[in-house]
This record gives C-alpha cells, structure tokens and sequence, in this order.
C-alpha cells in the first residue's frame, strides 16, 4: 500500500486483491498463499527459478501461487508483487494521456 496508485479491497474469493488502477497486481489469501497473474514468459521464469509455483487451482493459466510458510517466504512474493508494480506503471506510463492524440 505504500506503493503510489496501489489499492487494497476484498478479494472475490476471499482474501485481499491488490490493484494499481483498474488492474490486478495479484491477491494474497489470509497469511498463506499469493496469487499473481503474470505475461507467460515471466510466469515461466518465476517457475523456474522456484520463485513460484504454478496457480493451486488453475496449473495451467498464466498465474502463479507463492505459499507464504515463513519470512523469507513473504519477502519473495513482495519481490514478485513490486515487479508487477513496476511493469504496471510502465505500462501506464506508454499509454496516451486521456484527451491526447495518438499518432
């Protein structure tokens, strides 16, 4: 929450979702499990790298699941939160002001 432009509200299956504008950044479950959505590529680079583990409901979707067991466990998936954080401001950053003109 301390990151600019990032809200916090209930999660549609329990839980607290993570937002930064109008997209989900990822969600957390209690104090247990995360879920992020992330580009394929990414999602399979975090899997490798034992970052993650595919989603625990959906394997197969580009979401992973990161099961929070202790400390060191909470502090990967803020790393993985704060790198979706970063794609998403610049994403928002190449995208046209309201009102601008593209060309």
């Amino acid at each position: 929450m301390a990151w600019p432009g990032v809200q916090a509200a209930p999660h549609r299956f329990g839980g607290t979702e993570y937002r930064y504008g109008r997209r989900e950044m990822g969600h957390v479950h209690g104090d247990w499990l995360a879920d992020l959505p992330l580009p394929r590529k990414v999602h399979d680079d975090v899997i490798a790298a034992g970052r993650a583990q595919p989603h625990h409901v959906l394997p197969d979707s580009g979401w992973v699941s990161c099961r929070l067991g202790g400390p060191e466990d909470v502090a990967g998936a803020i790393e993985l939160f704060r790198m979706q954080y970063e794609r998403y401001v610049e994403m928002a950053a190449r995208r046209p002001a309201a009102g601008e003109a593209t060309a």
